[in-house]
């Protein structure tokens, strides 16, 4: 069993910035291929990035947040980052980190075997 914890949330303004954390425990992190995904009232889950397994070689990003998001993996704290620049008004959501175990990048939810408790971020205009 994978046990995740969400932490870095809150309220900021737009165009600022947030660094996102998610804590792993429960097996070899570096075994883990992780995701982050977000869910805005009223609307479903959907994806913003992920990274592979082991060094994390492979990234992928929702075209909403190119350029402006970055995923990254620390091995040695078993830690998972998401570092938000730029942040809209449209960012706005509780944020969840995901992992599942497959030597694939996955970016839809039934990919993931394991989930956080979520994070609340909000972007003021």
């Amino acid at each position: 069993q994978v046990q995740l914890v969400e932490s870095g949330g809150g309220l900021v303004q737009a165009g600022g910035s947030l660094r996102l954390s998610c804590a792993a425990s429960g097996r070899t992190f570096s075994s883990l291929a992780m995701g982050w995904f977000r869910q805005a009232p009223g609307k479903e889950r959907e994806f913003v990035a992920a990274i592979s397994w082991g060094s994390g070689g492979s990234t992928d990003y929702a075209d909403s947040v190119k350029g402006r998001f970055t995923i990254s993996r620390d091995n040695a704290k078993n830690t998972l980052y998401l570092q938000m620049n730029s942040l809209k008004p449209e960012d706005t959501a509780v944020y969840y980190c995901a992992a599942h175990r497959r030597a694939v990048v996955f970016t839809t939810t039934g990919g993931y075997d394991y989930w956080g408790q979520g994070t609340q971020v909000t972007v003021s205009s």
